[in-house]
């Protein structure tokens, strides 16, 4: 269930690997499958057409003798027989439910010039609202909401980046890059307003007009970009026995029950000291190369070294491993004023390492991490 990254990658695995039984891929969208981290960069400022965003060539796509049911989400699961939206009902031996998100919104009504972007429907409305945009704002201090301020930017138009926290990705990567990020956007052109939760949205006649702000302000725009987050696409998995907690929680062999697994996005399984569920293109990769193994009987631990990247403006992140708002951050090497690597550190351990327009350099830092 699922025919983005996670889902294509077990079907490719398990063929690689000489599995020849029949398999079914479920997916929610009509596309075949393709990737998404474009979609908030070269696709939404024009510069990839919806084909290069593809995964595999039709001819690949082809080669995998994999019955591929678009535009037919899974809507129940019982044991390891699924039932989707138009009344199929399909058994086997073995599910893998890689449902990937489902952005959050705000509440109230639908308008027009309003946007999330999670697929590429969303990402092709959006590119074409921005071909006649006057003021855009993008709410949400994270990730995507990040590069789709950057890529607004880049189409030339009046950039507004709103949120609740202090710089951008604070959260996730703490104060210091967070305010370099916060100079990186100022230096180009987006206006931040930080800080400040959003209320609601104001409209005319049906079309966004403005963000309204917890402190009272209102920041006028044709066209509003909700990047607040997303949450597991598991709905459909009420009442199927599975323990839906935050995702869909897995042992060390991403398995959530007999014969069934999850990969992805939605998947939470236990890393480390905690469980843990990432929303990045690798370990979406990663974790379904996992599943294969583990459907064919390898007895696989998924022990990730996390990582995933952004790229803004000119400037490449990379993170590795786990690091986050409140560990000691030192440079490891270079200097923030050119291209550095930062390493995240909690009770003495390195738990993340950063790269700022460093790949190389970054890639050598990780071993401090393989060796922890």
């Amino acid at each position: 269930m699922g025919a983005s990254a996670a889902g294509l990658t077990t079907v490719e695995a398990l063929r690689r690997k000489g599995f020849r039984e029949p398999i079914t891929v479920l997916g929610a969208e009509w596309h075949p499958p393709y990737d998404r981290p474009p979609l908030s960069k070269q696709f939404l400022c024009g510069d990839w057409d919806e084909a290069r965003t593809r995964l595999p060539p039709e001819a690949m796509l082809s080669a995998l003798e994999a019955d591929f049911v678009l535009g037919d989400p899974a809507v129940a699961l019982d044991g390891r027989t699924v039932r989707t939206a138009s009344g199929r009902v399909l058994s086997a031996d073995t599910v893998v439910i890689a449902t990937g998100l489902t952005p959050r919104r705000l509440p109230g009504p639908e308008l027009e010039g309003l946007h999330v972007l999670r697929t590429l429907d969303d990402a092709a409305a959006l590119r074409k609202d921005l071909v006649e945009a006057q003021r855009v704002v993008v709410v949400g201090d994270g990730v995507l909401g990040c590069e789709i301020a950057a890529t607004a930017r880049k189409l030339g138009l009046p950039v507004t980046m709103a949120g609740p926290q202090a710089v951008p990705l604070e959260g996730q990567l703490g104060p210091m890059v967070g305010g370099l990020l916060a100079e990186l956007h100022r230096s180009e052109g987006v206006e931040l307003r930080l800080g400040t939760a959003v209320t609601g949205l104001t409209d005319v006649d049906g079309r966004v007009s403005g963000v309204q702000l917890a402190d009272g302000d209102v920041l006028p725009a044709d066209v509003v970009v909700v990047a607040l987050g997303a949450v597991p696409t598991t709905d459909w998995l009420e009442g199927s026995g599975l323990r839906i907690d935050n995702g869909v929680v897995c042992d060390a062999y991403c398995r959530a029950a007999d014969g069934v697994y999850a990969a992805g996005d939605v998947a939470r399984w236990p890393h480390e000291d905690s469980l843990l569920r990432l929303e990045n293109r690798t370990n979406a990769t990663e974790q379904a190369l996992c599943v294969a193994a583990n459907i064919l009987g390898e007895t696989q631990p998924y022990r990730p070294i996390p990582y995933f990247w952004t790229d803004q403006f000119s400037t490449k992140i990379q993170v590795h491993g786990r690091p986050s708002a409140d560990a000691d951050v030192t440079i490891a090497e270079g200097n923030v004023a050119d291209r550095f690597v930062a390493h995240y550190r909690r009770d003495g351990r390195i738990v993340g390492v950063l790269g700022w327009n460093a790949p190389k350099q970054t890639r050598q830092h990780r071993e401090h991490l393989v060796q922890a």
